[in-house]
């Protein structure tokens, strides 16, 4: 275990091995669940874009699907060292499609980004490693953003075989969020038709969740923390903390699938 005195102010190992970093939404505050999955010998700080103005969750996510957003956070991350970073927001990487997701890795590679992904990348590379072609979608969304997503997820080649709100009436409710009603959420939502399960946005808590409800359900459940971390990992030749908590976790992607989304 790290001795806390030697550790950074975002709480990773200052004689870290390796070094990567989260860009995240301004509200973002799962930080600690991020944690869980980083081994102890890889620095894994997390910078908050700028907080932006928005009047409901469409208009949140497409302010913050911009690559200018990314500027300030990319560059902090730059400074601590990071050979690779990943923009920790489902809903802002798939807001404007597979050419907006594009834009944003190009933006931070531009800035100097050695492999820079996204959370709708990482799923999408998530799924192609499961083989899994047809997925259902637990999600915390309104309208019209989880028909984004359904649409993000059809035009990379996947079959969305059921799409499950939680049922929230705001974006700011997504925070308040048990483990408890993300398993609810995931038995409800889940398709016989489906090959796996995705959960989407990274403000959900899923850490818990993944391994019991894969038991249950007999396959793999996956979600927006889980594929980020994974793949940003995978992206400096790293695993996760945890192999075993989840099927994904036990698999290599492809360089060649990996490279692509880097």
């Amino acid at each position: 275990m790290i001795n806390p005195d030697e550790q950074d102010r975002h709480g990773a190992a200052t004689d870290a091995v390796r070094r990567v970093g989260i860009a995240a939404s301004f509200d973002f505050n799962r930080q600690e669940e991020l944690r869980r999955w980083v081994p102890d010998d890889v620095a894994c700080p997390v910078e908050l874009t700028p907080a932006v103005p928005f009047d409901d969750n469409i208009g949140l996510v497409t302010r913050l699907s911009h690559p200018a957003i990314l500027d300030a956070p990319v560059d902090r991350l730059l400074a601590d060292g990071a050979e690779a970073v990943a923009y920790l927001c489902a809903a802002c990487s798939f807001a404007r499609g597979a050419r907006g997701e594009q834009e944003l890795r190009t933006a931070m590679r531009e800035r100097g980004v050695p492999a820079a992904l996204t959370t709708s990348g990482a799923v999408t590379l998530a799924l192609r490693t499961l083989r899994a072609a047809r997925v259902a979608v637990v999600h915390p969304y309104q309208k019209p953003v989880d028909a984004l997503l359904q649409n993000y997820l059809h035009a990379a080649g996947f079959t969305v075989t059921s799409l499950t709100s939680l049922g929230l009436g705001s974006v700011e409710e997504a925070y308040d969020v048990t483990t408890e009603q993300v398993r609810e959420a995931v038995w409800a939502g889940d398709h016989p038709e489906a090959d796996a399960v995705f959960v989407s946005c990274s403000a959900l808590p899923t850490y818990d969740a993944l391994p019991t409800l894969e038991a249950a359900l007999g396959k793999p459940v996956i979600s927006a923390n889980q594929v980020t971390m994974w793949a940003l990992l995978q992206s400096v030749g790293c695993s996760t903390r945890a192999p075993g908590r989840g099927h994904l976790e036990t698999l290599t992607a492809a360089r060649s699938d990996l490279d692509g989304l880097t």
